[in-house]
């Protein structure tokens, strides 16, 4: 069979655009945060991971211009070799010092973070331990971990009696590393650490935790899930993206100083990439700064949040329970999600929309996120649109 053959036969995209509600892939003209302008019109973003509002903050703009006058736009190289800046360091340095670990080490990505970390540190005869919920750049490094020779189990989502069962089965001498989200992307749900740290404890395994969702939205100044349950000296890693929060580009793990030099000199991700742009860098480190002189922006995203969550509620929607930036509306059917989606984006409100197979049948959603820097007349824009829409296709009475 010729290898281009699957591409022909895939339709499923030509399929839903020519009925008009194809919903990703649209090119965004402007945005100053909470409005965006798509197709020459004003749409309220309701779908974003910008969650403090941070890249259009003029100080984080500003640090992009000077980093880009200074040091031109790419450092050429691998942080191996020719592509390490002062302000690499200098970002690694601080990170250190706001997640109360000993080092941090960038990547280029957030998504290849995990694929740099968990092949790296999981060889043969080792176990990586994960949640089947995680992440899928997670996911990706699992996958790289069998390569290495590592072994993979998976556990059921959340639920830790199936995580003890899997690790009472493991060889106790072997190497573990117990991988979770610390937020889950999908639905919002907070990872139960205090027993997550318990169980790695018991059964002798290292504690990974994905923090892209976590930080800037939970913990004492938006500083994680470790800091939200008191544990920073228990989770051995924490990983994470700047594309979110710190309003960036790039990925960055910590963790204690001997790892992080083992993973500089051993993790191909690392060694084989270019290194993080500088306008990215100074631009994470400068929306650092602000989380760090006004951790109330933390608190407006939650409070936004829940005034969103509070009000679908109200008005009858099926929302999953949460608290953090992540608001799911269940639809519970494809068409009728791509359907909602369509009408919303009408409406004006830009929101994800999330299908089978990347979420259980019966389980497909609207999948809102919310910043810090929305205002009530966005968020009353959102729940009135929602409650229109909703009555139109009898999804609330």
């Amino acid at each position: 069979m010729d290898l281009f053959q699957k591409c022909y036969e895939f339709t499923r995209a030509d399929e839903v655009k020519a009925r008009g509600v194809y919903p990703y892939f649209r090119p965004i003209q402007e945005s100053e945060g909470p409005v965006v302008m798509i197709e020459g019109k004003k749409k309220i973003m309701a779908g974003s991971n910008n969650y403090l509002g941070l890249t259009t903050h003029p100080k984080v703009k500003e640090a992009a211009l000077k980093a880009l006058e200074k040091y031109g736009t790419s450092c050429s190289g691998s942080r191996y070799l020719t592509g390490t800046i002062d302000l690499h360091n200098e970002l690694e340095f601080r990170l250190a010092k706001f997640f109360q670990k000993e080092a941090v080490l960038l990547f280029s990505t957030g998504y290849q973070t995990a694929q740099g970390i968990i092949p790296t540190l999981v060889q043969r005869g080792d176990y990586v331990i994960s949640d089947r919920d995680n992440h899928a750049s997670i996911v990706a490094g699992n996958v790289m971990t069998k390569g290495a020779g590592g072994s993979l189990i998976r556990y059921k989502h959340m639920d830790l009696d199936d995580l003890e069962r899997v690790l009472s089965k493991t060889p106790k001498e072997a190497g573990k590393l117990i991988v979770s989200d610390g937020v889950f992307s999908t639905g919002g749900s907070i990872v139960d650490l205090p027993r997550l740290v318990k169980l790695a404890k018991e059964y002798n395994a290292r504690l990974l935790i994905d923090d892209a969702h976590s930080v800037g939205v939970i913990g004492k100044g938006g500083r994680g899930t470790a800091s939200e349950f008191d544990l920073e000296k228990e989770v051995d890693m924490t990983m994470g993206t700047f594309s979110k929060t710190f309003a960036s580009l790039g990925g960055f793990v910590a963790t204690d100083a001997k790892v992080v030099d083992y993973l500089k000199h051993h993790s191909p991700a690392l060694i084989f990439s270019a290194s993080p742009t500088p306008a990215s860098v100074a631009s994470a480190l400068a929306a650092l700064e602000v989380l760090e002189e006004h951790p109330e922006l933390v608190t407006n995203l939650i409070s936004n949040a829940d005034y969103v969550r509070k009000g679908l509620k109200e008005k009858g929607f099926t929302v999953l329970e949460g608290r953090t930036g992540i608001v799911p509306i269940i639809v519970g059917d494809d068409e009728l999600a791509f359907y909602m989606w369509r009408r919303l984006f009408d409406e004006g409100v830009f929101v994800n929309v999330f299908v089978s197979p990347g979420v259980p049948q019966g389980r497909q959603m609207m999948r809102n996120s919310f910043m810090a820097t929305h205002e009530k007349k966005h968020l009353d824009f959102v729940i009135d649109a929602y409650e229109k829409i909703g009555k139109e296709l009898n999804l609330i009475k």
